[in-house]
């Protein structure tokens, strides 16, 4: 490998918007960040599912029953 072409590693303090805090390796001493595996919906389980049906019986209900005119 060659010499100086690597940046230089830091063991990294990231702190989230939530409060939550942890270390890590990084090529920042310190990061912050808005979102991290403490608040993030998907990861805490209160993520909401979007009902795609719900949205397509809706569109078609609005929109499906009109016809194009035929010229």
């Amino acid at each position: 490998m060659k010499d100086g072409i690597h940046p230089k590693t830091y063991e990294s303090a990231v702190s989230c918007g939530c409060g939550n805090t942890f270390t890590t390796r990084g090529t920042l001493p310190e990061m912050k960040v808005e979102i991290c595996s403490a608040c993030h919906p998907f990861y805490t389980g209160k993520q909401n599912f979007v009902d795609a049906a719900g949205r397509v019986d809706k569109f078609m209900k609005r929109y499906g029953g009109k016809k194009a005119d035929a010229k």
